[in-house]
């Protein structure tokens, strides 16, 4: 469909989708969608300036003449209605709209709830139908001391051959429901949801999974990360057993998510309001322009670098955004949010998000998090302000965002593939490594500052970029033999896991990353295919990156034992007790580890990361020192014989040493 219109019209639309008086006029509270009752469904779309708006039924999600079409009546503030008697559950629909220049535009439905193949058709639904047994009882596990975050892509998680998956459920959100799956079906390897328990993460996040344009839902061996999204209210159909169907893909996604609750698991997903897959979306083609930013020129604002943004200032913009989150967490039991591009859309909205999760489910139990940037800047109006990093420490302590400043800092910039971080051959200033033990928290400048550790997302590699084994090979090995287990690089990924662990703040890594995940130096594979993007269940039981996830894993452990580093709170920062260098590439850092009420093992923490190639001797403050982790075992805690030290330490040439001191 053509969405190209001279520049004064688009200017004139532009300001009267930013005048009060539209607002006025046109903003509704007004249930939207198909909205389904065994004796009727009633359909409801805005459309404010259309001048006409009709309704076609089809027996099928794809193809085939509509078995029904009929006039809608335009209702108060825009709203347009039709109502058919009957049962329609199962039946699809879509909509022409002729808008005020007398052009018309069949559409999807913004608002669908469920969607035929490719999300070309929209749904009516029976909600209830698609609940797994036991639904109404599912609830997340009990919050763990500390959220610790394992971000994997459906298809990812269960492709490889090697995975003990059935081919017909490999990629697929039934492959996250399966229990005792093991390597090749040898029995003794696990993959999957039981490598995923024995790891130790509590937090799965889900790249996207609403419905996204990029992959025709049929072609099984069709790859894209998913930020292109269609339908932002319906499961995506590529993941579904069958993608013709819409109420299968809703069923099987509320069976995934109920099967990580029981196992231990709570769930966060990946969310995209900030663009469409095209400016050419049902948003444009219901109220052309009203949902998107444009350019004084008239020209679609491009923040995204994805060529649209939606104005999520404007009030029914903003309420598309807030209604779809309280729709997945309420709909599918979705633990929390993490925004692509946050700092596109506005710190008002997010604050009502936030507040409204809140009010529903308590303060702070459901996670929410995002990127503070933006690919380009995006013109804003009515002074709404971007939620970036600028605005962390003016926003609510429970929206999070990634720490790009701790990511950089430890590896080397994401920008210059051959620049090293404090664990490849780089620098760090000691005030910089200080500033991200305490996540950052009423830091000034701006590298990263925010209110308290509880919006801190400390991480080492993401799906975007390169992993972070990749990034350490690309500055230490020459050759970059990526398969290779090379055991200086091996140090370093140990060095870097242990500074991250050491973090206030939450952690959050790549699904893979503990056990030196590759994409063979690909730093954006957002569109490569399944077979370098999945994980490689075969890596992660091999000797080498086995014991790296060994290393992982007694961290992942020992963390929530630790209250000065699982400390959220307003004053946490005031638990860094001291800083300082035993030598150049060596840095300590003391901390209050006292539990509230008492209880903790270890009152105080020493946090020592010597990135040097030679040991480094350092004296240690009174008391004596328990060795928690070094650089070969995390585990060291776990003695039946712990080492206990006074007086002076060691730290290992490349490595960390842990100590907590043993409460007296």
């Amino acid at each position: 469909m053509q969405t190209a219109t001279n520049p004064a019209a688009a200017s004139a639309r532009r300001k009267m989708y930013d005048s009060r008086a539209f607002e006025a006029q046109f903003h509704t509270d007004a249930p939207l969608g198909a909205l389904w009752g065994p004796e009727a469904t009633r359909f409801a779309l805005w459309a404010p300036t259309a001048r006409s708006v009709s309704l076609s039924v089809y027996d099928s999600g794809a193809g085939g003449a509509p078995a029904l079409t009929l006039e809608m009546a335009r209702g108060a503030r825009g709203v347009w209605q039709a109502e058919l008697a009957g049962n329609w559950d199962g039946r699809y629909y879509d909509f022409a709209v002729t808008d005020s220049d007398g052009v018309t535009r069949a559409t999807a439905d913004p608002w669908a709830r469920a969607c035929g193949k490719d999300g070309g058709r929209s749904m009516v639904i029976d909600l209830r139908r698609t609940d797994p047994d036991g639904w109404a009882a599912d609830a997340p596990p009990a919050r763990a001391p500390e959220d610790i975050i394992w971000e994997v892509h459906v298809k990812d998680f269960s492709h490889d051959i090697h995975s003990g998956v059935p081919a017909a459920l490999r990629g697929k959100y039934k492959a996250l429901t399966l229990t005792g799956t093991t390597l090749d079906g040898d029995g003794a390897h696990p993959t999957c949801l039981d490598y995923l328990k024995d790891l130790g993460v509590n937090c799965v996040q889900l790249m996207p999974v609403f419905d996204y344009g990029s992959v025709p839902e049929d072609e099984p061996d069709a790859f894209n990360w998913g930020y292109d999204p269609v339908n932002y209210n319906v499961p995506d159909g590529s993941y579904a057993t069958d993608c013709a169907d819409g109420a299968v893909r809703i069923r099987e996604l509320k069976e995934a998510v109920q099967a990580l609750h029981k196992n231990g698991f709570r769930v966060i997903m990946d969310v995209v309001y900030n663009h469409t897959y095209r400016l050419d979306s049902w948003l444009w083609r219901c109220e052309p322009w009203y949902f998107y930013r444009q350019n004084p020129d008239g020209a679609p604002a491009d923040g995204s670098g994805c060529g649209n943004d939606l104005a999520s200032e404007r009030s029914m913009c903003a309420r598309y955004i807030l209604e779809s989150v309280l729709y997945w967490a309420e709909e599918y039991h979705m633990d929390g949010f993490r925004f692509d591009l946050m700092a596109l859309l506005d710190t008002g909205l997010m604050e009502r998000i936030r507040a409204e999760l809140d009010r529903r489910w308590g303060k702070g139990e459901k996670i929410l998090y995002g990127e503070p940037w933006s690919a380009r800047g995006t013109p804003m109006h009515r002074g709404a302000k971007p939620a970036g990093k600028r605005a962390l420490r003016a926003m609510d302590e429970n929206i999070g965002a990634f720490c790009d400043a701790t990511r950089d800092l430890v590896k080397g910039h994401i920008l210059h593939a051959e620049r090293p971080g404090f664990v490849n051959g780089g620098s760090a200033r000691l005030s910089d490594l200080a500033a991200a033990v305490v996540g950052w928290a009423g830091a000034e400048g701006g590298r990263f500052a925010v209110r308290a550790p509880s919006q801190t997302i400390n991480y080492l590699s993401s799906h975007d970029d390169w992993t972070l084994w990749d990034k350490l090979v690309i500055t230490m090995d020459p050759a970059r033999a990526y398969d290779r287990p090379d055991p200086a690089i091996l140090r370093a990924n140990r060095l870097a896991a242990a500074f991250c662990f050491g973090c206030q703040g939450r952690w959050f890594l790549l699904a893979g990353e503990e056990f030196g995940r590759t994409k063979q130096g690909l730093q954006n594979s957002f569109n490569a295919s399944a077979g370098l993007n999945q994980l490689d269940w075969a890596r992660a039981w091999a000797g080498p990156w086995r014991a790296l996830t060994e290393y992982y894993k007694g961290l992942m452990a020992l963390r929530g034992l630790l209250p000065g580093l699982c400390d959220k709170g307003l004053d946490a920062r005031r638990r860094l007790l001291a800083a300082w260098r035993p030598g150049r590439l060596c840095a300590a850092f003391r901390l209050d580890n006292a539990a509230p009420g008492g209880g903790s093992r270890w009152d105080e923490l020493l946090l020592v990361y010597n990135a040097g190639a030679q040991p480094r001797s350092l004296a240690l403050p009174d008391g004596r020192w328990q060795v928690l982790a070094d650089d070969e075992s995390s585990t060291r805690w776990q003695e039946a014989a712990p080492a206990l030290l006074t007086g002076r330490a060691e730290a290992p040439a490349a490595g960390a040493l842990i100590l907590g001191r043993v409460s007296i």
